[in-house]
């Protein structure tokens, strides 16, 4: 049997750096991000931003590329915060993204890491 982990800290920013993540209503983006994850396979271990930009620490299963996962990441929460009458600024992600792999062993020390925003949730 075959036993593998990944795991991503994953960094989205909004086209242009537009403050477009409001942080009265971030909470209902990270939400749809974690059941995104979880449809996915994946385990979503902390989540957290700015206006402009959105950090994930995440695992995916072996089957699932970051670059793929990323890719249909963007466009599912493109449209979802388009339709959201909460997120009136927001116009796209970047093409860009950064993504750095971790090993497990080291989740503690990362997602005990504090960022500024409140709203942060650990998982």
């Amino acid at each position: 049997m075959s036993y593998t982990q990944t795991s991503y800290h994953i960094v989205l920013r909004t086209h242009c750096s537009i403050p477009a993540i409001v942080e009265d209503h971030e909470r209902e983006l990270y939400s749809y991000m974690l059941g995104f994850i979880n449809n996915k396979g994946g385990r979503l271990y902390r989540i957290g931003g700015m206006p402009d930009h959105v950090h994930l620490f995440v695992s995916l299963p072996a089957t699932l590329a970051m670059s793929k996962f990323v890719q249909e990441l963007k466009v599912s929460t493109s449209k979802w915060l388009k339709e959201n009458p909460h997120f009136p600024l927001f116009d796209g992600w970047t093409k860009e993204y950064a993504g750095f792999s971790y090993n497990l062993r080291d989740k503690d020390t990362i997602v005990g890491i504090s960022p500024n925003r409140k709203s942060t949730i650990a998982m």
